[in-house]
């Protein structure tokens, strides 16, 4: 992964063109200008340049992300080339402020990991979860981060219906996520929308781990356990429930962002008045044409006295 000051400035980067870009401002203006407003000392200002050649050749952001992929990542290059892509209904406005919420995560997760002291142990800052409990160790921090990472990235994929195949595949390839994540991700990829979604939550975390060593029962094919206690044992109050609730539960226990939701624009409150109006003046118009067949048409009605000048 990058260093925590790049992802600080890709948020801000990104939280800008949100804001601008709803100007009507094309992309490549946008970057030429934002790239002066950035830190120097990050590789974002040379990321910028790049991306601006490519899209001189090709106008597609996506590709130039992509060709920056030890810069950018799999799943945000994922998120630009579906907000380009002609057929889908999602927007640039609203991939921006999931790129942006990513940032955010991944500055977090990169200033835990910089606290990170010789010893091993985490900074006093970062020692103690932040709702209270008990210590954490790098380990833990790095499964709850994990955790978080998936429940954003796979609720965003949900919630703007981008496609479990290519998503999944993006997140797989994703730095954040070590080897386990990786080969669970492909596999999930493969059981998505066929098994709960609870179901194979409980199944990976260390709640179901717990169960079984108090049963007796060997770990021999479990596993691997990614999610911790907690998530286990919200993901099992789940089963068979809605998975809004799910994922739901997990942003209030877990702590990681919302995830931007399209906004379904209400025109019926300015559609009917409108159909109401040109119903009447259809009615005007279909009363003048019977009175013109029928040859009871009178001009004089409609004739104004002249004004006294």
């Amino acid at each position: 992964m990058l260093d925590n000051a790049e992802y600080v400035e890709q948020a801000y980067l990104f939280d800008l063109l949100r804001e601008r870009i709803a100007e009507q401002t094309p992309m490549q203006e946008l970057l030429g200008q934002l790239r002066h407003e950035l830190l120097a000392t990050t590789r974002l200002p040379m990321a910028i340049d790049f991306m601006l050649t490519e899209l001189r050749h090709s106008g597609l952001m996506g590709d130039a992300m992509a060709r920056l992929s030890h810069y950018f990542s799999p799943f945000q290059t994922f998120l630009i080339r579906e907000s380009e892509s002609e057929t889908g209904r999602f927007t640039i406005h609203i991939a921006l402020q999931v790129l942006q919420a990513d940032a955010k995560l991944r500055a977090d997760y990169t200033a835990r990991l910089e606290s990170i002291d010789t010893q091993g142990n985490l900074g006093d800052s970062f020692s103690t979860i932040p709702r209270g409990g008990p210590a954490m160790t790098p380990t833990v921090m790095a499964q709850r981060a994990r955790s978080g990472f998936f429940f954003f990235h796979f609720e965003a994929i949900s919630r703007n219906r981008l496609g479990y195949d290519a998503g999944l595949t993006a997140m797989s390839n994703d730095p954040v996520y070590d080897a386990d994540w990786t080969k669970w991700l492909l596999d999930l990829r493969a059981n998505v929308g066929l098994v709960d979604m609870a179901d194979l939550l409980f199944l990976a975390s260390d709640e179901y781990r717990r169960r079984l060593i108090d049963e007796n029962v060997p770990l021999d094919g479990k596993g691997p356990f990614l999610f911790g206690e907690k998530e286990g044992r919200i993901a099992l109050a789940n089963r068979r429930k809605d998975p809004v609730y799910l994922f739901g539960a997990m942003q209030r226990h877990l702590g990681y962002p919302p995830v931007p939701r399209p906004i379904k624009e209400e025109t019926d409150r300015d559609t009917i008045p409108a159909m109401l109006r040109r119903i009447e003046r259809l009615e005007s118009r279909i009363k003048l044409m019977e009175q013109e067949q029928r040859q009871e048409f009178d001009l004089s009605k409609f004739y104004q006295k002249p004004t006294d000048a």
